[in-house]
């Protein structure tokens, strides 16, 4: 039985939502070299919808995005039954303790300061 819920536990698709093409593409290339199966948003509108059609087993949400922040994004996500148990760790230039005090009280289960190395964010994903 424990077996069977660690393997419910083992994270295989990402979204990735980033407006910065540069960031999506960068995160795709670190996660995609890692064997993970990515699919990107560039917005937090657009990542709440491809959350809900995808299911992934994780969310990596930017802050400042059009069309939709982060912080919008994550209160929408653990509000919905659908997608409240995904983990959401934010990516975001911020760096601000309140920021970070202020992700996790919207829910999100971990905060990575870009700029980030490729290790920073595979370790915070084993870590989950």
């Amino acid at each position: 039985m424990l077996s069977a819920q660690k393997e419910a536990a083992v994270i295989r698709k990402i979204l990735i939502a980033d407006d910065s093409n540069t960031e999506r593409l960068n995160l795709l290339h670190i996660l995609e070299a890692a064997g993970f199966q990515v699919v990107t948003a560039q917005s937090g509108n657009e990542a709440k919808a491809l959350a809900e059609s995808e299911l992934p087993d994780l969310i990596m949400l930017d802050i400042i995005m059009d069309d939709g922040d982060g912080y919008q994004a994550c209160r929408a996500l653990k509000r919905n039954a659908a997608t409240q148990h995904i983990p959401v760790v934010m990516v975001s230039s911020k760096s601000n303790p309140v920021d970070q005090q202020w992700a996790a009280k919207l829910g999100a289960t971990a905060y990575i300061v870009k700029p980030y190395k490729e290790e920073d964010v595979l370790q915070q994903i084993a870590a989950l």
